[in-house]
C-alpha cells in the first residue's frame, strides 16, 4: 500500500477543511489585536508618548503575528487551488487594498519615530489607524460576498470567468459583515491594550472596547437575522461523491431560503460556534467594565474564533458559492488538491505547525508585561 492511501481523501479533504478554518481563526485572534490596536492608536493616545506606547505593546509581536497570514494563504493556495483561482482574481482590488494597507503598516511601524517633526509622526500615525481598519472592514466585506454567493462561473474546460466588479462587492449585506469585522479588532484592540497598558492610555481603551464589545454583539445579531431573512445559502442537489475528481461541475446545485442554517438543525452541536461569538462578546463587556485584563483578552479571542468558525459552520460543505452558475460552486469534496498532495501537505503541517505555535507561545512569554511611559522615556528596551 502506498503511505498516502492510509488516509481516505474524503477525510484529508475535511482535515483541510478544519485547518484552513484554523489558521483564519490564527490570524484574526493574533493579528487581530494588532490591527485593533492600530485602529485605536489616535483615539486612545493623545500625546506622542501615549502613541508610542500604544505601538511599543504590539511592536515587538506584530511581524510574528502576520505569519498566520501567510499560512492562510498557502493553505487556500496549496489545499484548494481553484478557490485561490476565483478569490484573488475576483477580489482583487479588494485585495490589493488589504496588502496596500499591510505594506504601509510596517513602513510606519519602522519610520514614525525617526524624525522629530509633529506632522511626520501625526502622518504615520493616520496610516496606522487606516492599516487596521482598511483589513478589517475589507476581510469582513469579502466573507459578507462569500455568504451571498460569487458571481464567478466555470466552462467545461474549468476556465474561470468573474463577472462582477469591485463596487458589487459593497452591498448592504457585505458592508454590514464589515462593520462586524470592524468592531471585533477594536474589540480585542482594546482587550490587548487594556492588559498591556495602564494609566489614561488603558482607561481610554476599557471604554472604547465596552462600546466595541456591545457594537459586536449587536451587529453580529443583525447580521444573522439578515441571513437567515433575507440571503438565500446553497444547497447541492444531486449525490455527493465525497472521495471522487476535484471537478465542481460534477454536481448539481440550486440556492435556497434558509439553506445556511441547515448545518445548525442537523447537527446542533454547530450552534456553539454563534453562541460563543455572542457570549464571548457579551463577557468581553463585562470583563472590560470589571477590569478583568487577561480574562477580557481570552473571551474577546473566544468571540472571535466563534463568529469566524460559525461562517464554515453555516457553509459547509461549500466553500465559495457562484451566484450565477450554483453548480460551479466550490465545496469541499470537489475544489481541493490531489490525494498526495493533501497527504504531503498533511505531514509537514503536523511537523512544522507545532514548531511555530512553541515559537510564538515563547515569545509572548518572553515579552509579557505592561508598557510604561517612563520605560520608554528611559529607552529600556522599546524599539518604537
Amino acid at each position: 500500500m502506498i503511505l498516502y492511501q492510509l488516509m481516505d481523501y474524503d477525510t484529508l479533504r475535511v482535515i483541510w477543511w478544519a485547518l484552513l478554518g484554523a489558521l483564519l481563526v490564527g490570524f484574526a485572534v493574533t493579528d487581530g489585536f494588532d490591527l485593533g490596536t492600530g485602529a485605536l492608536l489616535t483615539a486612545v493616545g493623545r500625546t506622542d508618548l501615549e502613541r508610542r506606547v500604544v505601538i511599543n505593546s504590539v511592536g515587538p509581536i506584530w511581524e510574528g503575528n502576520q505569519v498566520w497570514l501567510i499560512l492562510g494563504g498557502g493553505a487556500i493556495f496549496a489545499a484548494w487551488p481553484q478557490l485561490y483561482a476565483v478569490s484573488f482574481s475576483g477580489f482583487y482590488f479588494a485585495m490589493f487594498a488589504i496588502l496596500l494597507a499591510l505594506i504601509v503598516r510596517p513602513v510606519a511601524f519602522k519610520f514614525r519615530s525617526k524624525h522629530e517633526s509633529r506632522r511626520w509622526r501625526s502622518a504615520w500615525d493616520w496610516s496606522l489607524v487606516l492599516g487596521g481598519i482598511v483589513p478589517a472592514v475589507v476581510f469582513g466585506v469579502a466573507m459578507g460576498n462569500v455568504l451571498q454567493g460569487v458571481p464567478f462561473r466555470l466552462t467545461p474546460d474549468m476556465r474561470i470567468f468573474y463577472d462582477g466588479s469591485f463596487f458589487d462587492l459593497l452591498n448592504p449585506f457585505a458592508l454590514l459583515c464589515g462593520l462586524v469585522s470592524l468592531a471585533m479588532m477594536l474589540m480585542h484592540g482594546a482587550a490587548w491594550l487594556v492588559l498591556k497598558t495602564e494609566g489614561a492610555v488603558a482607561a481610554r481603551a476599557r471604554r472604547y472596547g465596552i462600546v466595541a464589545a456591545l457594537a459586536v454583539l449587536v451587529l453580529y445579531a443583525i447580521a444573522g437575522v439578515a441571513l437567515w431573512a433575507g440571503i438565500d445559502g446553497y444547497r447541492v442537489t444531486s449525490a455527493v461523491l465525497t472521495d471522487g475528481p476535484s471537478n465542481p461541475l460534477f454536481k448539481t446545485a440550486l440556492p435556497q431560503a434558509g439553506a445556511w442554517f441547515g448545518n445548525y438543525l442537523a447537527h446542533p452541536w454547530t450552534m456553539a460556534a454563534p453562541i460563543a461569538g455572542l457570549a464571548g462578546a457579551l463577557l468581553a463587556a463585562l470583563g472590560l467594565c470589571l477590569t478583568w485584563e487577561r480574562v477580557t483578552l481570552l473571551v474577546s479571542s473566544v468571540s472571535i474564533a466563534g463568529i469566524v468558525l460559525s461562517v464554515g459552520a453555516s457553509m459547509f460543505p461549500f466553500i465559495l458559492p457562484s451566484s450565477i452558475q450554483p453548480s460551479a460552486s466550490l465545496t469541499v469534496w470537489d475544489a481541493s488538491s490531489s490525494h498526495l498532495t493533501l497527504f504531503i501537505m498533511l505531514i509537514s503541517t503536523c511537523i512544522f505547525l507545532p514548531l511555530i505555535v512553541a515559537y510564538t507561545t515563547w515569545v509572548y512569554r518572553v515579552l509579557w508585561g505592561k508598557v510604561s511611559a517612563s520605560d520608554i522615556q528611559d529607552g529600556r528596551g522599546h524599539a518604537y
